[in-house]
């Protein structure tokens, strides 16, 4: 099966415009950086996997909140060695079955289970 084919267009070194079917972002040293869109992958795709189990399961809550943060391996090339993905919740109707949620998603989300192979990560889910 293809994935979606996004095109970068390059100008004056790091500088490039990201183009997806979606839409487009800034990549730069100034703007978004590689391991800030590997984490908005990230986060997008274990958010929407939570989100389709939480919907099958009937769960509601007012809001949801992914936060990753990570380290990387000193040695070349230095991929991840560590990640941590905080889903933070408001209100919810079940907080047994969001963790649960979370828990799936994190298990069926493609992304999350890349990224597992190369480093360790934790799965937090908080209330509020």
């Amino acid at each position: 099966m293809e994935t979606e084919k996004i095109v970068i267009d390059w100008t004056d070194g790091f500088n490039g415009l990201l183009q997806a079917p979606g839409g487009e972002i800034e990549i730069s040293e100034t703007a978004l950086k590689p391991y800030n869109l590997l984490y908005g992958a990230l986060g997008s795709c274990f958010y929407a996997t939570f989100l389709e189990i939480a919907k099958k399961k009937r769960l509601h809550f007012d809001h949801g909140r992914v936060t990753i943060t990570g380290t990387k391996r000193d040695e070349v090339p230095a991929t991840l060695n560590y990640v941590k993905v905080v889903l933070t919740v408001s209100n919810p109707s079940n907080e047994v079955q969001i963790i649960k949620s979370a828990e799936l998603g994190a298990k069926y989300c493609s992304i999350y289970t890349t990224i597992s192979k190369v480093a360790a990560i934790d799965l937090v889910v908080e209330f509020e």
